[in-house]
Order: structure tokens, then C-alpha cells, then sequence
């Protein structure tokens, strides 16, 4: 919300400072972003009228102006204007005036004396346009200030509001804070009500009376579409940030600038028959003023005449209704439409206007009136014309409940001492008429105060207008304790350092992604969906972090990283028949070189087994084991399910060669995906008697079949192994010369060791020996 400082003094002046304002403002809860001059700093230009123009002798499109500025003599001034002319005012720089960039001299042009400078409005830096000089009112005064006369030294505040206070959004509005704020009076006298002059009256219908409860409409015959708008509401709107039109558009945007209230005009020869307000149908289309061609939803308020749809209801109008430069009848719109018939509705539409952002934030039903009568004055005397009688028409209006307000629980919430006839008077000066009965206070919120609904908003109100800055720095008196860490779970901090100690990069990428990574990474064609995506390609949540993993690979490939180590810890959303279930996962993702280049290793490019190594030393000290299991985003043959206590926590494997074409990645790409709950989950350390006698190692070599896993001829013999085999442990793999043509050689490394004593020659053999039985009798090894 931006607005002219001088306009708002206009309303109520404190005895305050631009920037004591500005401060006072900020510390009732309405934050002055910023406050910038409303033109930068000129002096010696005055008000000129422009007495006779003459071709300049020696340029075609020069000219040279006699120009009175108030002095005894007149001023010939060279000018390249297009749209100078005689008799016409404008802002005439003297010779020593000082414009912003430029210094004012006495020269000639083309042989041509000049006694300074005519101005445009991008000369004076009050706004780009340089097309032309500066037409000012007829009724300026000669010689007069142009500082004075443009209102210059005026300040423009921008306003940063909160979505609950909608009734600041006008300058009434922030004049009635100002009020409370600094006690100062409010100058804002009654509007005056229209005297019609004609019996002419527009029938209107509320078929959406829960939508629209008020609808408030007056015609007005034989008004000037050419007439121009006074300047200092042009100067106004401008510092508001809008652009001046025309009269009639400019007097309604002004209307509800000043008091909040969005008003709209129709062309009124435009209209077929009575107004009719009423959602709309199947089949009905409107033109709106930007030219979008709209089918409206059957959820979308609609203003209809007989011919149909004419405007969309507290957001914009109609382009078969507009006004133009050939309107003479009006038809004014001043309604109360409910913030949920407005609200969200943007979102669909792909714009915003000021109008919808007022109502969908709360607009004060019992301004319909006065905002109708308010804009038919100004048009009256701008204008001109000749209204009818106005046709108020008003269904059920909201109700304001009365709150009530306990004023020992002011202090209790607060923590300070604000005292009963202060609290009576800072909600006397916000309008709410409060009644005390002992020690409660009942109020009545005003109709424009929307956000008043329970006592804790009485109490913020209190505190707000009295100053956030006086509430005291008092820390808060509580006992502080170590939280207790249990050592069966690791926390998320201690899980993302073991992976940056793996040397792995976090990241953290966005849980909504694109609907086609779901499909292409994890197979899931019915991912939980966003009702309101923030872009097209972010409409989905995602079901694995896969897909954000390779997006930041192929982020950095592209900007030439040789070696990539990724990892994230987020939540994924798995779409279920009731709604979604949400778990955190954690997934890593490694592409280029297994090390980083250096003299003492060679070349290596990362592969399955450099990251099976960093998932068993992140679940360590439990077995971690894993099964063949095709997965749809993972190559063939090299992706496995990570299996940890007899469950199935994650996978692992090589991206699959068609991902890494379709996503254009030169670099094989190896990944796993894990339940954080199954990582974090520790056992608790035991106790184990150090040995005290010596390991004895044993090696056996077996021939197998191909197909048979290794780690299924480990858990074999964990299971049958005598107490004395501590560990046993694969140790070589070889295919080659001496081996059957689909078989394989492995070799096994068995530790043994008892607590209790020296082991002897022959229990070692025993124990490896039963081992040795285990894989002949159960897999058909044969000893090598």
C-alpha cells in the first residue's frame, strides 16, 4: 500500500515528523517499508504561461516561446516540445535553476538566445514521461513555486499490511490508526448525500444473497467523458502507484484509495434490462478489460443484465460495458461482496487486481453507501451530469459479535501494567464503544474490523496502540536441562555428518517435483498432488528423492564437476486410499571418479561396491545384506533391496541405461535410497570379554555354480559354524583359467578363537571342516 504522506494529513495530522510517523506506524503493527521523496530535490523553477510561440528561424522543430513567469519582463525561451503552445502553463526552469543532473545557463540554440528551460515531467523526475512539456492547471500562479504549486515536497509511504488488515488498505483507513495511535483528531467529514435529480433508477437482484448481501447502484445521465482530471488527484493517484486514464476510471480508483471501498462504472447504454447478481452457468463466456477471454467456473460471482454476464464480481469488469470517450450515461457499482466468493479465485484467473485484494481480505459492508455517494459528488463536479435515486439493496449483513475482555487477563498476557481507563480509552479511540460491568469490558467491533473475533485480539490491540517498543525485556524464568540422547537412535545431525565424513555434499532440493520424475524414478503413476503448485513442472510430492538427487547431479555435470557425491535426508509422500503417508528418507548419489584425482592412485570411476561399502558403514555395527531385485529406475542385473535385521529398508543400484539417455547424463550414476527410521535404530553396546588367547586364521576355496550368491553360502555357514568362528568373511572371487565354464571360484577367510583357552590343531580342523560340509552338502560346492 503506497500513499502520499500529505494526503494522509489531510485526514489527520499529528504533531509528528515524516519519519516519528513512519516509526509510529511501524510499532503499531503496520510496517513503513519504506518512505522516498515525491520528486528529487529542484530549485528556481517556477510556473510559466506560454504567451506566443514563434517557428525558431534557423530549425524546423524548434520553436521559441515568449513565457510570462510573474517578472517584469517576459522570458524568450527555445523550445523542442512538440505540444508547446500559446496559452498553455508549465513548469519553466529560470536561468541559475538547479534541476536534478542539470544546471540552467543562459545560451544560444542555433543562433537563437534562450533565458532557460520549459519542462517536461521526466525533467522535473516526477515520472518518465518525456514526450511533452508539463501541462499544468489552468488556474496555477504565474511565478508561483513549482515545488509549491506540484505539491513536491511531499513524502510517498509504502505500507507492508497483513493479510487480517484489509480496512488499512485505504487512507481512511490508515488515518483512523493514526488517530488511535497519536490521539489526534480525525478531519474526515460525513459524505453528502446525492440529491437526485432525475427519477431514474436501475432494478436490482440478489440471486447470491450469501455472496453479495449488498448491492448498491446509481445512474447518472449527461455526464463529460472528456473532462479532465483535477491534478492533485492525478498527483495522488500517482503516488499511490496508479496510473491516471480518464475522469471517470481515475474518480472511482481514487474512491477507493481514500476510503477502501472498490467502485466500478458501466457504460449504462451498454446494459440490457436489470442487474443480476448470481454465479454463473454452464456455457457463459465474458470479455473482461484485459482482454481475457473468460469461461467462468460455476464457483465464480458473476454481475448479469439480461444479456448475460457483464463483470466479474469484486475483481474486474466487463469490456462490452466499459466506459469510453463516447459514454454519457453511467451506471455506478458500489457492493459488499463476502471475502470466500472472492478469495483464491486469482490463482485460476493467472492475475490480481486491487480490487479483488480488498475483498478478499474484507471490505466494510456499511461503506457500500458511502462510497457510491462519495465517487457521484466528485463525478458531479468534474463531470457534470444529473443522478438518480439511488437503489441500496441489502439482504443479511454480516453480524459483529460482541467480545468481551477480562482486564486482569490484559496484564497475565502481556506482562505488563496497562490500567483499566487505559484500556477503556485506546478501545474508545478504535471505535469499539467499550462497556465495563466490573472488571469486563464489552466491545462491539466497528463493521470494517474483520480481524476482531476473540479477547486475545482485544489485547493485541491494546498492546499495539499502546507500543510493541514499551513491552519489558524480561527473559523468561525457566529451569534449563540436558535433554537426554539415547544411544539406540541416532539423530539426523549425527546421520548428515557420517555421510559428509563419506564424503558426500547435502543438499536440499524442493518436495514438490515434476509429475514425470515420479514416473521415470520411481514407477508411481498416482503421486499425492498439489491443489495449488507454485509452477507447472512442481506439481506433484514426491514418493523418492531420487529424481531431485539426479537433477542436482546433472546440474553440476553440466558445469563441468568430474566428480559428484550427493546426498539429501527429507520426507517423501506416498499417496494411500485414506490420503498420504509421509516418511524421512535418506538417499545418496554418487557419479565420476571413485576418488579424487591425485599422483598416488589411478583413475577409477565409481561403481556399486564403493557405495555398498558407504551404506554397511552407515548402518554399522549391524550385518547389512543384500538381494537381487530388479528395480524400475536402476540397470538390470546391478540393483539390489538392502536388507537389515531380516527387513527390507531401501535399495541400491546403477542407474538405468535408458534414464541416463532419456536425461542426456554421460557418467554412469550409482545411488541408494534408505529408511531413516532403519538407520537411526541402534543397539545398545554390550559387553565382551577381550580375549586373552590367540585367532587362528583358515582359508577355504570352493568352486561353485555362477547363480549362487555368496552371501547366501555366508549365512549358511554363520548358521551351522561351532562357537569357536568368530568371523568368516569372502575375501577373493576369480574366474579364469582352472575354473568350469559357468561356475566361479571363492575364497573364504574363517577367524576362530576361544575365550577360555588356546584352541588345539584339531578343534580348528573340526570346526573348519564342518564348514567345508556345510557348502559341499547344501550347495554342491567342491573344494579346490
Amino acid at each position: 500500500m503506497r500513499f502520499s504522506e500529505h494526503w494522509l494529513r489531510s485526514f489527520c495530522n499529528p504533531p509528528l515528523s515524516t519519519q516519528e510517523l513512519a516509526q509510529a506506524l511501524t510499532m503499531a503493527g503496520l510496517e513503513v517499508e519504506e518512505v522516498v521523496p515525491a520528486a528529487p530535490p529542484c530549485d528556481g523553477v517556477v510556473v510559466g504561461e506560454v504567451m506566443a510561440v514563434e517557428p525558431h528561424p534557423n530549425a524546423e522543430k524548434l520553436t521559441v516561446c515568449t513565457v510570462d513567469v510573474g517578472g517584469a519582463d517576459k522570458l524568450n525561451i527555445v523550445c523542442g516540445a512538440p505540444n508547446a503552445q500559446s496559452g498553455i502553463k508549465v513548469p519553466c526552469a529560470t536561468i541559475g535553476a538547479q534541476l536534478p543532473g542539470l544546471k540552467i545557463k543562459q545560451a544560444k540554440l542555433r543562433g537563437v538566445s534562450s533565458e532557460g528551460m520549459l519542462c517536461s515531467a521526466a525533467e522535473l523526475g516526477t515520472s518518465d514521461d518525456h514526450s511533452g512539456l508539463m501541462i499544468l492547471d489552468p488556474a496555477s500562479t504565474v511565478g508561483e513555486d513549482i515545488r509549491q504549486a506540484l505539491d513536491l515536497d511531499d513524502k510517498v509511504f509504502a505500507l507492508t499490511l497483513t493479510a487480517n488488515r484489509g480496512d488499512c488498505l485505504s487512507l481512511l483507513g490508515i488515518a483512523r490508526e493514526v488517530a488511535a495511535i497519536t490521539g489526534s483528531e480525525l478531519c474526515f467529514s460525513p459524505v453528502a448525500a446525492v440529491d437526485s435529480g432525475l427519477p431514474d433508477t436501475m432494478d436490482i437482484t440478489l440471486s447470491a444473497q450469501e455472496a453479495c448481501p449488498r448491492y448498491t447502484g446509481l445512474i447518472i445521465r449527461g455526464v463529460d467523458p472528456s473532462a479532465r482530471t483535477p491534478d492533485y488527484i492525478v498527483r495522488r493517484l500517482e503516488r499511490s502507484g496508479v496510473r491516471s486514464i480518464s475522469a471517470i476510471v481515475d474518480l472511482t480508483n481514487y474512491v477507493m484509495l481514500e476510503l477502501g471501498q472498490p467502485m466500478h462504472a458501466f457504460d449504462h447504454a451498454k446494459l440490457s434490462g436489470a442487474i443480476d447478481v448470481r454465479f454463473a452457468r454452464k456455457g457463459e463466456k465474458l470479455e473482461l478489460l484485459n482482454g481475457q477471454m473468460l469461461e467462468p467456473d460455476p464457483d465464480m460471482l458473476m454481475i448479469c443484465d439480461a444479456s448475460g454476464p457483464v463483470a466479474l464480481a469484486g475483481i474486474m469488469g466487463g469490456a462490452s460495458t466499459a466506459v469510453s470517450a463516447e459514454t454519457t450515461d453511467l451506471f455506478l457499482e458500489s457492493a459488499f461482496f463476502s471475502p470466500k466468493a472472492v478469495a483464491g479465485k486469482w490463482r485460476r484467473l493467472g492475475f490480481t487486481t486491487d480490487a479483488s485484494h480488498r475483498y478478499e481480505r474484507g471490505v466494510d459492508y456499511e461503506g457500500s453507501r458511502r462510497g457510491i455517494e462519495r465517487l457521484a459528488g466528485l463525478i458531479l463536479e468534474v463531470c457534470g451530469g444529473k443522478p438518480g435515486a439511488i437503489n441500496d439493496v441489502v439482504a443479511t449483513l454480516p453480524k459483529r459479535p460482541e467480545v468481551q475482555l477480562r482486564l486482569p487477563r490484559v496484564q497475565r498476557v502481556l506482562g505488563m501494567e496497562i490500567d483499566e481507563q487505559r484500556s477503556r480509552e485506546i478501545l474508545a479511540r478504535l471505535n469499539m464503544s467499550p462497556r465495563q460491568s466490573g472488571d469486563i469490558l464489552s466491545v462491539t467491533p466497528p463493521s470494517y474490523r474483520f480481524d476482531i473475533a476473540i479477547e486475545e485480539d482485544l489485547i493485541e490491540e491494546i498492546v499495539r496502540i499502546e507500543g510493541y517498543d514499551k513491552l519489558p525485556a524480561t527473559l523468561p524464568a525457566a529451569t534449563a536441562g540436558m535433554l537426554s540422547i539415547p544411544e539406540e537412535r541416532l539423530d539426523l545431525a549425527r546421520l548428515r555428518q557420517i555421510m559428509v565424513t563419506r564424503d558426500y555434499q547435502e543438499v536440499v532440493t524442493y518436495s514438490f517435483v515434476d509429475e514425470s520424475w515420479e514416473k521415470d524414478f520411481a514407477g508411481n503413476d498416482s503421486p499425492v498432488r498439489l491443489a495449488n503448485p507454485i509452477a507447472e513442472q512442481l506439481s506433484v510430492m514426491r514418493s523418492s528423492l531420487l529424481g531431485s538427487l539426479v537433477d542436482c547431479m546433472r546440474f553440476n555435470a553440466n558445469r563441468k564437476q568430474s566428480r559428484i557425491r550427493l546426498f539429501e535426508i527429507s520426507r517423501v509422500f506416498v499417496s494411500q486410499d485414506d490420503g498420504f503417508d509421509q516418511r524421512m528418507q535418506l538417499a545418496a548419489l554418487a557419479s565420476g571418479y571413485a576418488q579424487p584425482e591425485q599422483w598416488a592412485s589411478e583413475k577409477r570411476p565409481v561403481d556399486f561396491f564403493d557405495l555398498r561399502g558407504d551404506l554397511e558403514s552407515l548402518f554399522a555395527p549391524r550385518t547389512v545384506d543384500f538381494q537381487p531385485v530388479p528395480h524400475l529406475a536402476l540397470h538390470p542385473g546391478k540393483s539390489a533391496s538392502v536388507i537389515v535385521d531380516g527387513r527390507r529398508v531401501g535399495w541400491i543400484g546403477e542407474l538405468h541405461p535408458g534414464l541416463l539417455q532419456r536425461y542426456d547424463i554421460q557418467e554412469a550414476v550409482v545411488a541408494f535410497e534408505v529408511d531413516v527410521e532403519a538407520v537411526a535404530t541402534r543397539t545398545l553396546p554390550s559387553y565382551q570379554e577381550y580375549p586373552k588367547y590367540p585367532l587362528v586364521r583358515r582359508d577355504i576355496a570352493i568352486e561353485i555354480a555362477e547363480e549362487v550368491p555368496a552371501q547366501t553360502l555366508l549365512e549358511a555357514m554363520k548358521k551351522g559354524a561351532s562357537a569357536i568362528v568368530g568371523d568368516i568373511e569372502v575375501f577373493d572371487l576369480y574366474r579364469g583359467k582352472g575354473i568350469e565354464k559357468g561356475k566361479k571360484g571363492l575364497a573364504f577367510r574363517v577367524l576362530l578363537q576361544d575365550t577360555q583357552k588356546t584352541l588345539t590343531e584339531a578343534e580348528v580342523d573340526k570346526a573348519v571342516e564342518g564348514l567345508r560340509e556345510i557348502l559341499e552338502r547344501e550347495h554342491g560346492a567342491k573344494l579346490r
